[in-house]
């Protein structure tokens, strides 16, 4: 993937501010060129799907009289996505006020994307299923529950002002878990990196007013593992609550940049909890994610964590990775001065999971609560 190479030589290679902008640039509307692009992209997946039908015999092909009128669905929820992500991009554009989006060109031209970059969009679209549909309603008690329990115990509502009570969930992805800690009346902010969540985010946070006013079509990428023909075209509405209906006196916010960037020394002792979900295992060195945590922490301070290790640069060429197991894992984080509070080494979750699928992934997590002692 290039846009995680260019990360990885940054680490390496000292830009001048003015390259730094320009990659940045580079990469706004190299993630623009994927949402803009996506419909011709699964329209040719639709296309070799209808060749390959039409190759069999006539005998066989009369076998399923349902197959191109199922294709055809399939293509009108293509076009519906792209509509949603069209909405998406023209509200980003908007969103980074150093970016110099204002040239209708470029928001005309439609330019191809990489494998990668659709992959990622893909992915993208899932993560609406996950974070604001009532069909992941089931992955959010499995794996943001747990984490608000354990803030709720740790700091609890009738014997603190909580509203002075800071949360950070780095990695936040869509905003579910951060917008559902703020409304609990936490000061709490979101951490992205990603511009395919971040324009997202942005989107359902603050352009969704009305309860499951969009839909989308997260499973027509799927042409293996279908029960039925019209699971592929499944729909889902969006948002199943309003974003919008936080509490007025709401502390909370959305920071973008890479965690390690973000949040560096001047930062020191600021949290009194971060919250992290699916998200040590996105980092080059998690080393440097363990350190960052424990420098960020006000003494006493908590670190609560669900996930599995899947680590995400690992088989990716010219990236550093370092894989660690999670006794390695634990180890480093009692080294830096952490005391364990909680420990479930087996929590079964899944992630972005479509539940009529002939495949499922569980992952077995591990979830802790470590804290970093008072003195």
């Amino acid at each position: 993937g290039e846009q995680e190479e260019t990360h990885f030589y940054k680490e390496r290679i000292r830009y001048t501010p003015e390259e730094e902008e320009r990659l940045e640039r580079q990469h706004f509307w190299k993630v623009i060129d994927a949402f803009r692009y996506y419909r011709i992209h699964v329209h040719e997946r639709v296309n070799r799907a209808e060749r390959q039908f039409r190759f069999l015999p006539d005998r066989q092909q009369r076998l399923l009289p349902n197959f191109i009128p199922h294709l055809r669905k399939i293509r009108r929820c293509i076009d519906i996505n792209q509509e949603v992500l069209q909405a998406i991009v023209l509200n980003c554009v908007h969103m980074f006020e150093n970016m110099d989006y204002a040239e209708d060109d470029e928001l005309r031209k439609v330019r191809p994307s990489s494998t990668f970059d659709m992959d990622k969009l893909k992915s993208t679209i899932k993560q609406f299923v996950r974070d604001w549909s009532e069909a992941g309603k089931a992955e959010r008690e499995a794996c943001y529950q747990p984490l608000i329990h354990e803030i709720l115990r740790i700091f609890p509502r009738d014997q603190c002002d909580i509203s002075k009570v800071s949360v950070l969930v780095p990695g936040a992805g869509l905003g579910r878990l951060a917008w559902e800690i703020a409304k609990l009346g936490y000061a709490c902010q979101g951490n992205e990196w990603s511009f395919f969540m971040l324009f997202s985010s942005h989107f359902v946070l603050n352009r969704c007013c009305e309860v499951n006013a969009m839909t989308l079509y997260p499973w027509i990428h799927q042409f293996s593992n279908n029960k039925k023909s019209s699971d592929q075209t499944r729909a889902i509405k969006f948002p199943d609550v309003n974003p919008q209906s936080l509490p007025p006196n709401s502390d909370f916010s959305m920071a973008a940049g890479d965690f390690l960037e973000v949040y560096t020394e001047p930062k020191k002792d600021t949290w009194d909890c971060v919250a992290t979900c699916f998200f040590i295992d996105t980092a080059h060195n998690i080393i440097d994610y363990i350190e960052t945590i424990w420098n960020i922490l006000k003494p006493g301070g908590a670190w609560i964590n669900l996930g599995p290790l899947l680590y995400h640069f690992e088989n990716m060429a010219n990236e550093l990775s370092i894989e660690l197991s999670y006794e390695d894992v634990k180890s480093v984080i009692l080294k830096y001065g952490f005391q364990f509070e909680v420990e479930r080494e087996s929590v079964p979750t899944t992630y972005t999971e479509n539940s009529h699928s002939m495949l499922k992934y569980l992952y077995d997590c591990v979830f802790f609560v470590a804290r970093k002692p008072a003195e």
